[in-house]
């Protein structure tokens, strides 16, 4: 699939030019990008297995929380196929590997259907599946065939204060296995028209256990490393923190989540809608849609037939099982080896974007290669979507890990680049923005100089960097 997707991204390439003024506009910004973005590399996942070291036992719990990981949801599990309890009331998935599919169970979002391919988002099927006649769902306009799997958040409530939180595209409203439930679906027309929706797709996990067992010390050390060469540049960068105890986030689009466990609850709880034991209530009480005792989710000992049961996988909630997969998951394997690919990763130094794509970090167990300095940083008014998670304000996020970018097809925290407009070339470029004569932090993104010297490199020097990214 990668090497005929990649047939489809070179004839998708921007405006080319040599000349790059010495300071842009946001219109004319993306045309003077000459790379073309060859699409996702051929050959094998890059990821998608264990973490190095593990023990047998480790390695087998690694499993079995994978298998868990795609285990499918319906609402009280009596569905063929569908095994797992507690769906709804409203959701975006019944299953994480839905969502978190390429290249491997773990990633990010499925690749789109491209003319002969025959791959589909996943989520518009589940405005029909398990429908009874009649009952079948409206697809959001922003859920495409050839789109990104997403979840939407409004902005503001209807009276003006903020929201920022998710609401999920479909409810079991009509579902064989909820018959009695009403709940409607969010009225995302009238949100749209109103420019009162933003959007997310999923992020990968793999090599997150790596992640979460780095010191915040080590974190703040390889942040302070850059501090003078940042500085230079017009780069701040910060650190998202717990309001409680004052540590380190680091999961999230806004490293608004501290542990894998807490991400992994809250997912499935905002996702698909299963309360769990770190998120024990229905986000909905409506009449008729809540189905199970709650938590839907928990540590259970027992089997049906009243003995201790013998695995730490099997008595462990789904959470748990989530959590662990994505702790003991492998990072990404890079495959940089020609000459374009490991000239690309001195380019992609000297024009500064390690300064925030940190390539080397250490953790526990030695040395890894993320490329993220985990921090949060001011991305300008293009790419803000005024939504404010933990510290982090409207136009900030956090430095995305480049790890596994080669084998990935929509980029940014919307998926807005992809293969039908310059991939990760469209993803650079929008890296750029500002307000003029404005003054303050939000008026310009924080990588405005970084993605000046992109531009002002040798088109050759370009496709290199571009090259490099895919080899990651």
């Amino acid at each position: 699939m990668a090497r005929a997707l990649s047939v489809v991204w070179l004839v998708l390439n921007l405006s080319c030019t040599q000349e790059t003024p010495a300071s842009l506009s946001q219109d004319d910004v993306s045309a003077t990008a000459s790379a073309v973005d060859p699409g996702p590399r051929g050959g094998p996942p890059g990821a998608g297995g264990p973490l190095a070291g593990l023990t047998a036992d480790q390695q087998g719990y690694f499993n079995a929380a994978r298998a868990r990981f795609g285990e499918v949801d319906s609402v009280q599990g009596g569905i063929a196929g569908e095994a797992g309890r507690g769906l709804g009331p409203a959701f975006n998935a019944n299953s994480c590997a839905a969502c978190h599919a390429e290249p491997a169970a773990g990633g990010t979002s499925p690749h789109p259907t491209l003319g002969f391919l025959k791959v589909t988002n996943p989520q518009i099927a589940f405005a029909t599946l398990d429908r009874l006649p009649g009952m079948a769902q409206i697809v959001p306009s922003f859920i495409t065939p050839d789109g990104p799997v997403r979840e939407a958040r409004f902005v503001k409530n209807a009276d003006g204060s903020n929201d920022g939180g998710v609401h999920d595209l479909f409810t079991i409203a009509g579902r064989i296995d909820a018959p009695d439930c009403h709940l409607p679906q969010p009225d995302f027309v009238t949100e749209l028209k109103n420019n009162n929706v933003i959007f997310r797709i999923p992020t990968p996990v793999f090599g997150l256990g790596l992640v979460e067992g780095t010191p915040d010390s080590a974190l703040a050390a390889s942040l302070a490393a850059t501090a003078s060469a940042r500085k230079r540049l017009g780069i701040a960068g910060r650190f998202n923190t717990t309001g409680n105890d004052g540590t380190i986030t680091r999961f999230g689009w806004k490293a608004q989540n501290k542990s894998l466990l807490l991400f992994a609850g809250e997912a499935y709880n905002v996702e698909q809608g299963v309360s769990n034991e770190i998120f024990a209530n229905e986000r909905d009480t409506s009449p008729g849609c809540n189905l199970n005792p709650t938590p839907e989710d928990a540590t259970n000992l027992y089997a049906p037939d009243g003995t201790l049961k013998g695995s730490a996988n099997d008595m462990s909630s789904d959470m748990v099982n989530f959590a662990i997969f994505a702790r003991f998951s492998a990072p990404p394997t890079p495959t940089t080896a020609s000459a374009s690919e490991l000239n690309g990763q001195k380019v992609f130094a000297s024009v500064g974007c390690a300064l925030c794509h940190s390539a080397t970090l250490t953790g526990p167990g030695g040395d890894f290669h993320p490329y993220s300095d985990f921090a949060i940083h001011h991305m300008g008014p293009g790419l803000a979507d005024g939504v404010s998670q933990g510290g982090a304000g409207g136009d900030e996020f956090r430095t995305a890990p480049l790890w596994g970018v080669g084998q990935r097809i929509f980029f940014l925290h919307d998926g807005r680049a992809g293969p039908r407009n310059g991939g990760l070339v469209r993803a650079i470029v929008a890296h750029y923005g500002r307000i003029d004569h404005c003054v303050g932090a939000a008026c310009q993104s924080e990588a405005n100089a970084v993605v000046q010297s992109y531009l002002q490199l040798r088109s050759s020097d370009q496709q290199d960097l571009i090259n490099f990214l895919r080899s990651l």
